[in-house]
């Protein structure tokens, strides 16, 4: 793997929510034409691939992740015009497009599942799973990811159909040979289009067990569940099938969006040797504040070291035998600097320090809108909340009375979807330069006049000029891109300490993931004394010996000279 490199193992992706991007037209959402017009502003950040999240047409029960035509665009985001303007514009800026994939389920308005559920002898009714009730109820147990039961009834044939999200986004059946073929037609389609690579939405959760066992009561109901619905071996068969019609001979990569996967599992979707994915999506660096049985909502303080020894683990876990896509926030998470760094006094700092982080880990790192600028999470109401997966658990906590109502609200608040779903914050004026409507399509954090594009372009010691910089770095050294991930000082509570190594080039890391200074010692260090410094988050970088102190969030990227 590091003898060749590929685009996307060199490649800096940031990911548009194209509905709180930019809106072009006034309506309050964001569009294909609002992107188009941000364009320049990106290629200054110095990305070199974006990857669009859905801008099929769809319903929204879960904001485009409900496909209802993957041959056509979503109507508040513009035509297929609109898209192909974008697509020659990006590309003559050296921008690739990484289309999100979603192929798990479709819109219960997608016309497969419309004539699915007519009769049982539908030609589609096997794009599905369709199962009989037992006992006047539904097939079994199953649950769905955002609770209660993943069957829903349907009076026409008097059967259920299995949803693992909500009750407008039906499975479909990879068992069924008719699926990857429609699966090869999109994608071939939209490489026509001008597609470049594709992320593949909850890509280990294809294959199932068509059994769909009981996962029954208890705490750990949510954990039983998840061994049961994800890495399903049948899985691999299906990407062997699309990398043989489509990745391979098109030479395009895909990003396997995969939660609840093991090193091992990972490796065995994107072991290059294997020939499915090209990289994992994985989560467990994003679940570090879960209760101990998966609970989302749990009010679980986050912990520095246990961020670094995830990381750390897959660093070096996947190493020659599959690819890490890195990421600290995007549309499913919260925003990064108010979850693991401090969303007040710190903001920029700890967000420069999360910046070097990223890009100077070993995988292709994807940068979500808005973290360039530091933007922070915001404090909803019950009646504001907007997200589907939210209000579901809001629902399954009144049945159950978990979480008390004010618990529950700090749950969301923390953790919840709709903290990066916030309009972009362009500049001080009304409704932060998103929209010229009156209103935009959500809420716009209170906090646009001081954070905003325009503030931080302005300012040379910004955020986002940071993230100039250090895209920069990361861009003109392959040793960012394909060297060998090393950690030092693993058991320190508070200093993520590491090298880059490729042939006889060094780079050393030096992070503090707190607001306190923390000291540090190794034997090691002084041998990077008088290297170059590439990088750091102060005006002057902390001077490197065998004892040192890192003041709160420090950042700093040292390169030795070759030998």
């Amino acid at each position: 793997m590091e003898k060749a490199a590929k685009w996307w193992q060199k490649a800096v992706v940031y990911q548009v929510y194209p509905r709180s991007f930019y809106d072009s037209n006034g309506d309050g959402i964001g569009d294909l034409n609002g992107i188009y017009e941000k364009l320049d502003y990106l290629k200054d950040l110095g990305v070199t691939a974006l990857w669009l999240s859905p801008y099929n047409k769809s319903p929204n029960a879960d904001n485009g992740y409900d496909v209802s035509d993957y041959y056509d665009i979503m109507d508040e985001f513009g035509t297929m015009e609109d898209f192909d303007r974008l697509s020659e514009k990006a590309h003559r800026l050296g921008m690739k497009l990484i289309m999100d994939l979603v192929i798990n389920h479709t819109s219960d308005e997608h016309p497969w599942f419309v004539e699915s559920k007519k009769s049982k002898d539908s030609p589609k009714r096997d794009y599905y799973f369709w199962r009989a009730g037992k006992d006047g109820k539904e097939p079994s147990d199953a649950r769905n990811m955002f609770g209660g039961s993943a069957w829903k009834y349907y009076d026409e044939t008097g059967e259920y159909c299995y949803h693992l999200f909500t009750e407008k986004q039906f499975d479909l059946n990879w068992d069924n040979p008719a699926v990857p073929e429609e699966v090869v037609k999109i994608c071939k389609f939209w490489i026509g289009k001008g597609i470049d690579g594709f992320r593949i939405d909850c890509a280990n959760l294809l294959g199932k067990d068509t059994s769909f066992p009981s996962v029954g009561g208890g705490p750990d109901a949510i954990l039983k569940r998840d061994k049961q619905i994800f890495n399903n071996p049948k899985a691999h068969g299906y990407y062997r099938y699309l990398n043989e019609q489509v990745f391979t001979p098109c030479d395009v990569p895909a990003f396997g969006e995969c939660s609840q996967v093991t090193l091992d599992e990972a490796a065995m979707f994107s072991d290059p040797a294997r020939n499915e994915i090209s990289g994992i999506i994985q989560f467990e660096h994003v679940k570090i504040d879960d209760g101990p049985n998966g609970e989302k909502w749990a009010d679980v303080p986050f912990q520095p070291k246990k961020l670094k020894a995830s990381l750390s683990k897959w660093q070096t876990g996947l190493e020659g035998r599959g690819w890490n896509c890195l990421y600290l926030d995007n549309h499913d998470q919260p925003r990064l600097i108010s979850r693991f760094g401090d969303d007040g006094k710190y903001r920029e700092l700890s967000g420069k320090m999360f910046a070097t982080m990223l890009l100077t880990l070993k995988g292709t790192p994807f940068i979500y809108q808005g973290s360039e600028i530091g933007m922070t999470n915001l404090n909803l109401s019950y009646d504001e909340i907007d997200d589907c997966e939210a209000k579901m658990a809001i629902e399954e906590n009144k049945r159950t009375g978990a979480l008390s109502d004010e618990a529950m609200l700090r749950a969301v608040n923390k953790r919840g979807r709709d903290n990066s779903r916030t309009p972009m914050q362009w500049s001080a004026d009304k409704n932060a330069g998103f929209t010229t409507a009156d209103k935009a399509w959500f809420k716009i954090n209170s906090n646009y006049k001081e954070i905003n594009v325009q503030e931080s372009m302005a300012r040379k010691d910004s955020l986002f000029h940071y993230y100039r910089r250090a895209i920069a770095m990361r861009m003109q050294d392959e040793l960012f891109a394909l060297g060998s991930f090393r950690e030092l000082l693993a058991d320190h509570p508070s200093a993520f300490v590491y090298e880059r190594i490729l042939g006889s080039e060094k780079a050393l890391i030096l992070l503090n993931l707190t607001g306190e200074e923390c000291e540090i010692e190794c034997g090691e260090l002084p041998v990077y004394a008088d290297a170059e410094v590439l990088i750091s988050n102060y005006d002057a970088a902390a001077k490197v010996s065998e004892k040192m102190r890192l003041r709160p969030y420090e950042a700093i990227v040292l390169k030795k000279a070759d030998n």
